[in-house]
This record gives C-alpha cells, sequence and structure tokens, in this order.
C-alpha cells in the first residue's frame, strides 16, 4: 500500500508541475499550434516514465540475479546469460517507447 501512494504521489507532483508548462505554453500564441506544446509536454512525460520503468526493470533483474547466483554458485553462467537477453529486450522496447513518444510529440 506504501508503493501505491508513492506513486500517486509521483503521478500527481509530475501533472501539477507540467500544468503551468502547459498554461504558459498557450499563452504564448494562440495559434493552430497551440496544442503541440501539450503534445510535447506529454511526449515528454511519456518518455520520462518509459526510462524510469525500463531502470526499475533492469536494475530488478540485476538484482534478482546476483541474488541468484550467490545461491547457486555453478549456475552462474545460464543466469547471467538470461540476465544479458532479459536486458537486451528491455532496452529494445525501452527505445521502441521512446520512438513512439517523440514520433507523438510533433
Amino acid at each position: 500500500m506504501y508503493k501505491l501512494m508513492k506513486v500517486f504521489v509521483f503521478c500527481l507532483a509530475a501533472f501539477v508541475l507540467i500544468v503551468p508548462v502547459v498554461a504558459a505554453e498557450g499563452a504564448a500564441g494562440a495559434d493552430a499550434t497551440a496544442s503541440s506544446g501539450f503534445n510535447g509536454t506529454l511526449a515528454a512525460l511519456g518518455a520520462g516514465l518509459v526510462i524510469i520503468g525500463a531502470g526499475l526493470g533492469i536494475g530488478r533483474i540485476g538484482g534478482q540475479a546476483v541474488e541468484s547466483m550467490s545461491r547457486q554458485p555453478e549456475a552462474a553462467g545460464n543466469i547471467q546469460t538470461a540476465m544479458i537477453i532479459s536486458a537486451a529486450l528491455i532496452e529494445g522496447a525501452t527505445f521502441f517507447a521512446l520512438i513512439v513518444c517523440m514520433l507523438f510529440s510533433k
């Protein structure tokens, strides 16, 4: 429950900090591209969340792999190979999500 509360407070703080940026972008010029600032802000928020999620995932993989290697040193090679493959798949998904965020920011 405490972890869920921390995530909620973080998201709330992120949205509160975004509001002045979006308001300033809208006040700068009320033309056809006024919504592009909002899209760019949301894309930046999405990219940040993607990076945070990838960092947490890779950190957890590394920690659990080291713990597994300490419990069974004879399986260290197999665990390390599986860890590297998993980290590479997470990185690929992260890069894909970042590209999507950049494409939708325009």
